[in-house]
């Protein structure tokens, strides 16, 4: 068993952030940053990690990958202002003034953050998004996805057993399986006439996508498309999985002794009416760092690893 004593949270801001903008009534001021503070007490207090990092988009949609594929999330482009981004700067100061680690990196998304720091992390790692991209670094048993279900409350966890489960593929190939099916949210239009059925099917009886392209047996009318789309999936690579060597300084995980700025924290919880949701951060943290907390880390599927 691997306790939560030995594990790192990842969290993705954006898509915590999104989920509680648009989940919460806008008679709430500052409805994205309280919610996340309320989502990140939560998390603190029912997944007591050992160490922590909220990963930031300094780039949602990056020069490299609009290279690849100029598609990637050009339908999310608008002249009319982004209603989160106040809740996205504030959020972001915050959370830094508290002392918390918010990791970003010039040219990169926050799913390729996570993907670094999971790849450098030693022990279990949870990473906690609802963006299913991320379900391409799980490996078991050390690094896992916990998909929000009724805010962080109910998590799915997502680890090899439930990709298999949900999509009839080997636990390691969700990465390959989403480019042959696409992903038309993010501007993705995968490989035409190859849907989510077939696409599993295929990764499901070839292992890969690599043995897919190699593969001579396939039926004429699948090769014939898998053929026609090797350009696209060359490129697609490059988009659709996240980059796990992004140039992140070294970074202390750390969960945070007392706040790096708590005059500044004070004044932004003061000016948002946030103190509340602040106070709720602060003392899942102080649970945490006290002897009773240290010792009694959950050992159930909330904290453990069997």
């Amino acid at each position: 068993m691997v306790s939560s004593l030995h594990m790192t949270l990842l969290i993705d801001y954006s898509s915590l952030l999104y989920r509680a903008f648009h989940s919460l009534p806008d008679t709430i001021p500052m409805r994205g940053v309280y919610g996340f503070l309320g989502m990140l007490a939560r998390l603190l207090a029912d997944r007591q990690p050992a160490r922590l990092a909220i990963a930031v988009d300094d780039d949602w949609r990056p020069a490299f990958r609009v290279k690849a594929l100029p598609t990637y999330k050009a339908h999310r482009l608008s002249d009319e202002e982004d209603p989160i981004a106040a809740d996205e700067a504030l959020g972001r100061r915050l959370l830094r003034a508290l002392g918390f680690t918010v990791a970003g990196a010039a040219g990169f998304e926050g799913e390729d953050v996570i993907a670094t720091l999971a790849a450098r992390a030693s022990g279990a790692v949870d990473i906690v998004s609802g963006d299913r991209d991320l379900f391409a670094l799980v490996r078991d048993p050390d690094v896992r996805v916990l998909y929000p279900l009724t805010g962080v409350s109910k998590l799915l966890v997502v680890d090899e057993a439930e990709i298999r489960r949900r999509y009839g593929i080997p636990g390691r190939a969700y990465g390959d399986f989403a480019l042959l099916r696409g992903d038309p949210s993010d501007g993705l239009p995968g490989v035409p006439g190859i849907g989510e059925k077939t696409a599993a099917a295929l990764v499901a009886e070839h292992g890969s996508l690599a043995a897919v392209l190699a593969s001579r047996a396939l039926a004429p009318a699948v090769a014939r498309r898998i053929e026609a789309a090797r350009d696209y999936l060359a490129a697609a690579r490059r988009v659709v999985l996240p980059v796990a060597d992004v140039p992140l300084p070294h970074l202390s995980l750390a969960l945070p002794s007392t706040a790096a700025n708590p005059k500044l924290a004070r004044r932004l919880a003061a000016e948002h009416r946030l103190d509340g949701a602040v106070a709720r951060v602060e003392a899942a943290v102080a649970a945490l760092r006290s002897p009773a907390g240290a010792t009694g880390a959950r050992t159930d599927g909330g904290g453990s690893r069997g």
